[in-house]
């Protein structure tokens, strides 16, 4: 559990760090041209859940995520055996949940800023926690129960 704490701290770190330079340094609501035509940088408040579902029910969205992390918080408790990928899926996991948490309950919206267009298509913009969410839930799919995952056992204690 030490180290699933300590991946989600540095997470939940990297993402408040990464917020507060967007936030200082990126007008609200301007896209930044990084790679013409691909990626962009623009800053702004997502009062909703991924593609904005849910927005302006801050108060839900908070509930909602309060019980998802009791869930995991049991999942992780009831995995004897956690391998090193496991607590590595759950340590981004979890940083990830929290850096969105943060935003909705001290700002009430996530600030987001990542934008891409890819084949023509203007994808919904982003933050890195929710990067962390997406990789981290497809890494316990993948990986979850399979010894063969390549990563070592570690204890409890850890």
């Amino acid at each position: 559990m030490k180290k699933v704490t300590i991946i989600s701290l540095i997470v939940f770190l990297l993402d408040r760090i990464i917020k507060i330079i967007i936030t200082n340094n990126f007008t609200l609501n301007v896209r930044n041209k990084i790679i013409s035509g691909f990626f962009y940088i623009t800053n702004c408040h997502n009062e909703g859940a991924a593609f904005s579902l849910f927005s302006g029910n801050i108060m839900f969205l908070v509930f909602i995520t309060l019980i998802i992390l009791f869930l995991i918080y049991k999942a992780i408790k009831k995995d004897k055996g956690m391998n090193l990928i496991t607590c590595l899926s759950y340590g981004i996991l979890l940083g990830g949940i929290l850096g969105n948490l943060y935003d909705r309950v001290f700002l009430g919206y996530v600030i987001d800023y990542l934008d891409f267009i890819i084949f023509d298509f203007d994808f919904a913009i982003f933050n890195v926690a929710d990067m962390c969410i997406v990789i981290g839930v497809i890494m316990l799919m993948l990986f979850e129960g399979s010894d063969k995952s390549g990563g070592k056992n570690i204890s409890k204690s850890e």
